[in-house]
């Protein structure tokens, strides 16, 4: 098969045909397929009916996976796991985040896959982080150059929501002791583009380390409200059976939160990356 690759926006984002992912792809489309995502920073596949098993073995190709410490699982693929609005409570997906960031190496990409939706509504967003590095005056970019900031599981994850149960509050202490607060650098490097991009994110960012609690709190607001700007970003309406794979380094995203009580499931593989720098 032969790949079209159709730019969406001019900040990221393209829809990617000519390939079947139930299917195993060669190394030539792997290639082709990472390469796409470098340039374009997120992927959309139409019409792909794909298992667990095939999702798993396809984001694979791309790097070991993570299994969550909070989500559920599909038992026998636990590498993908499941947000099911009729299970979970995924509020914390309706904020602008980058998944896991609140490991030592957060994620490299993830892979969605579209199972159950809702009539309308239930889009997802994507912003570059890479536009809206290259958007910062030189100054302000100079000033975040040096910085670091820290990245807290509890924030997405608050135990008044994932331990409200014995069961959930022994996962939930685990996952907290397993996960302790850690710094990133606001700036990150794209370790195979070279190219920079603003590494904070609403979802799990709570401070800037070298500054004030009051400087860091204005700065924060500052680049969070920045790194979503309308022409930073696109939004997916998505379809059944559609695949969306993101390079998780350099975007962030947002789940919107508008169908309920309608129900909505997801499948997601996620990525293992390496350490910022």
């Amino acid at each position: 098969m032969s790949l079209t690759i159709t730019p969406l926006s001019p900040a990221l984002g393209a829809h990617i045909s000519g390939i079947d992912l139930s299917r195993e792809i060669s190394q030539e489309q792997r290639d082709a397929i990472e390469q796409a995502l470098l340039k374009h920073q997120v992927l959309f596949f139409r019409d792909q009916p794909i298992n667990p098993q095939q999702q798993a073995e396809f984001a694979a190709r791309f790097g070991d996976l993570h299994i969550h410490p909070i989500y559920p699982n599909v038992p026998e693929t636990p590498q993908v796991l499941v947000l099911d609005t009729a299970v979970t409570d995924v509020r914390d997906n309706a904020i602008w985040h980058t998944d896991v960031t609140f490991l030592p190496t957060p994620a490299l990409g993830a892979v969605l896959s579209a199972k159950q939706l809702p009539a309308y509504g239930g889009d997802t967003l994507w912003a570059s982080g890479i536009a809206a590095y290259e958007a910062l005056s030189a100054p302000l970019q100079l000033l975040l150059a040096g910085l670091t900031a820290t990245h807290d599981f509890t924030k997405s994850f608050p135990l008044e929501r994932f331990g409200t149960t014995p069961e959930d509050l022994a996962r939930w202490e685990a996952a907290r002791r397993n996960n302790p607060p850690l710094s990133h650098p606001v700036i990150r490097t794209h370790p195979v583009s070279g190219r920079k991009a603003l590494f904070v994110n609403d979802g799990f960012t709570t401070r800037i380390n070298e500054l004030s609690e009051a400087e860091s709190e204005a700065i924060l607001k500052l680049l969070f409200a920045h790194a979503t700007r309308p022409e930073f970003t696109i939004r997916w309406r998505w379809q059944e059976n559609d695949v969306a794979f993101w390079d998780n380094r350099v975007t962030q995203h947002y789940a919107v939160d508008d169908y309920r009580p309608t129900r909505r499931v997801m499948h997601r593989a996620t990525i293992l990356g390496d350490a910022p720098f």
